[in-house]
């Protein structure tokens, strides 16, 4: 299908100095848990993006010397030359599908050093921010400007050599040094690096005029900034970082504009919409010649369009969005946005990192498999068999397993009990600042439609003998999972007494039309969005609302998922009262006894109704009664009968989806013990 020329714009090819960029598509540096530690997973990570049409694909954070050591983060290094073999495999990975490879080098004033061991260091004397740790870093010098300048320009030179094109100067996020040495909120300097506006960028402005030198006409030099930090008014406001860039206007080739603080630059779908960085990357076009990249969680081909075409932005900037879907450009080119797989915003990639661990993505489930599984996220090995395959249960794995097993040519049969598809995320999604999770199903939904190989069945609840009389080769159950009304969780090994009244109720409860009598308690002991985003419905529905939890924290997981800091002042200015370190004990008419996590002091409160956020079980009866007589599974002709998604283990939507997806990938084929490439740490002749 040919491209709708109203996307013509962008796919123009852009000048980045002495560079050209074959396209407005750019993935914007960021992580992804291989770093230094997986090379090879990285480069085949990013050169898929490369391979799926964006015109530059930059590294995460490259840290430039031992003094900006970013563990346990597992991020990217260039202190020496045996760093650049290790680089070059990325660059080489960009460049075979002829994408741009760009590096984003970086002293970061933000962590401990705990692999190093070497005093941090920044502008002043302030206390570190990463993991707590009760370290202070000491002031510079001017020998140590003089050494981070000379640190800059080797890193660029090493750079060049791995074959990068595009090199950065990091002054953003308020976590490098550069950054610090810019906010008054981290510069207390009394020299020429601090005090007035002009003292204070000149480390950036001696670094921007290193780097163009050290980096002639082989390679390009982009400058990532942040014109407003958020911190208040001895930080960055947005009219002081749009005089800094005036300062600067035309000394890089290229403006990277992000937002601080994470939560805000990397925002959750369920606190902003698409584009929504507009409010800061506006504007910066009139303040340079140079081209301007931005990001805004951008999935819409139209939005992108409107971008450039309102001059917002030069290039559509993307992390995420890439994450979610490598070929999103290619796909726009092709004429087929329909499939596009959207990012939902649900920051399941960025919680991966925070957890130092290699990328997870609820849309994707490819994703950090390309080079270990091999895996592409748009092709898959035919099929192994003439097997026919029925599915019972149509949410995320089930979905998937349906959509992967249909591309493969298996002909499928998907069975749903409920009358429309999605399984909990049809609930969900309706939940508040939920609604984009919903995509979770609908791309599922459309790609299945295309598929006569692929039969959907609605209203279609199958009993043991429904299925075992099916005639299908493969049975796969898929039928999710239930909340536990017990409240059975971190801190209640079994049920809490009084949990099987009448006024006790859980999410499935809700999804199910119960009417809930207020006062309520939501007892939250699962820890991630459930707990939070019940108590805003309840709320919303007009109930007087107490979300208790017995850890120190609300929603303590969805720190990692940049969640919690934006949740936080919701809840509060929502009225809801927040209750922690009290664990739920006993229920009773009208009240709940609560205890004190730590002194076991007790306490009671009144109650008209207890929501119970706490743990799953899986929905596995089905299952478990198939599997219960092999001789009928055998008589019936059905060789492989298994469970996937949450009826094999209740987990996040991504972990669902991945189960899916790598049931199809592995059907009627050889599965050894350890099923994907380990990459060793070459230990030499010892």
């Amino acid at each position: 299908m040919a491209r709708d020329p109203r996307y013509d714009v962008l796919f123009e090819p852009v000048k980045i100095g002495p560079k050209t960029a074959r396209n407005r598509f750019y993935q914007v540096p960021h992580c992804n848990g291989f770093g230094v530690y997986m090379p090879k997973g990285d480069a085949a990570f990013r050169g898929m993006k490369a391979e799926g049409g964006w015109a530059v694909v930059c590294t995460e954070q490259c840290s430039i010397h031992p003094t900006s050591d970013a563990s346990a983060y597992p991020e990217i290094r260039i202190w020496n030359d045996d760093d650049v073999r290790q680089l070059a495999i990325f660059a080489d990975a960009v460049h075979e599908h002829g994408a741009l490879a760009g590096i984003q080098l970086a002293h970061s004033n933000a962590g401990p050093n705990r692999h190093t061991k070497e005093i941090p260091m920044g502008p002043s004397v302030i206390k570190q921010e990463f993991y707590l740790d009760p370290v202070m870093n000491r002031e510079m010098d001017m020998k140590d400007i003089a050494d981070l300048r000379r640190w800059h320009v080797e890193a660029v030179a090493r750079a060049i050599s791995a074959g990068f094109d595009l090199v950065y100067v990091y002054c953003g996020h308020h976590i490098t040094t550069m950054a610090r040495f810019l906010s008054r909120l981290t510069n207390h300097r009394t020299d020429e690096y601090g005090g007035s506006l002009e003292n204070r960028t000149r480390l950036m402005g001696e670094i921007l005029e290193d780097t163009k030198e050290a980096a002639g006409d082989k390679c390009a030099v982009a400058c990532r900034f942040t014109p407003e930090e958020n911190l208040g008014p001895d930080g960055i406001t947005l009219e002081e970082g749009h005089a800094i860039i005036e300062m600067f206007a035309e000394l890089p080739d290229l403006w990277d504009i992000c937002s601080n603080p994470w939560p805000n630059d990397s925002a959750p779908s369920r606190f902003d919409a698409e584009a929504y960085q507009e409010a800061i990357n506006g504007g910066v076009k009139k303040l340079t010649s140079k081209p301007v990249v931005g990001t805004g969680r951008f999935t819409s081909p139209d939005t992108m369009a409107d971008q450039i075409n309102r001059g917002v932005l030069d290039f559509i900037g993307a992390a995420r969005p890439s994450i979610a879907d490598p070929f999103l450009p290619k796909k726009i080119e092709e004429g087929r946005n329909e499939d596009i797989r959207e990012c939902i915003g649900c920051n399941m990639c960025i919680a991966s990192e925070e957890v130092h661990m290699p990328i997870r993505c609820t849309q994707n489930p490819v994703v950090g498999e390309e080079h270990r599984r091999a895996w592409h996220p748009e092709m898959i090995d035919p099929k192994g068999s003439e097997s026919n395959v029925l599915i019972v249960g149509a949410g995320p794995a089930g979905l998937e397993a349906a959509r992967a097993l249909g591309q493969r040519g298996y002909d499928v049969h998907l069975a749903e009990a409920a009358g429309e598809l999605g399984g909990r995320v049809a609930f969900e999604s309706e939940l508040p600042g939920l609604a984009m999770w919903g995509r979770v199903a609908s791309y599922r939904q459309i790609q299945i439609e295309k598929m006569k190989n692929v039969e959907v069945h609605l209203n279609a609840e199958l009993s043991a003998a429904d299925v075992l009389d099916y005639g299908a080769d493969v049975v796969v159950i898929a039928t999710g999972s239930s909340w536990k009304k017990g409240g059975e969780a971190l801190h209640n090994a079994v049920a809490i007494p009084g949990s099987d009244g009448a006024n006790v109720y859980t999410p499935d409860d809700l999804k199910n039309g119960a009417k809930i009598e207020g006062p309520v308690i939501v007892f939250d002991d699962d820890h991630y969005y459930m707990g939070g985003v019940i108590a805003q419905k309840l709320r919303a529905d007009g109930h007087e609302v107490t979300l208790v939890t017995p850890l120190s924290a609300i929603s303590q997981w969805c720190e990692y998922t940049l969640e919690r800091p934006r949740l936080m002042p919701q809840l509060l200015a929502e009225g809801i009262e927040l209750v922690t370190e009290r664990t739920l004990t006993g229920i009773k008419d009208g009240e709940v006894e609560l205890a004190n996590v730590y002194s076991g002091e007790s306490e009671t409160r009144a109650c008209g109704s207890i929501m119970m956020v706490a743990s799953r079980r899986p929905d596995d009866a089905l299952y478990k009664q198939l599997v219960a007589d092999p001789e009928a599974l055998e008589k019936a002709g059905i060789k492989l009968c298994e469970r996937i998604g949450d009826c094999l283990a209740p987990g996040a939507i991504q972990a669902a989806v991945y189960s899916g997806h790598r049931f199809a990938r592995e059907l009627d084929g050889a599965i050894p013990d350890v099923p994907y490439i380990q990459e060793r740490i070459a230990l030499g002749n010892l």
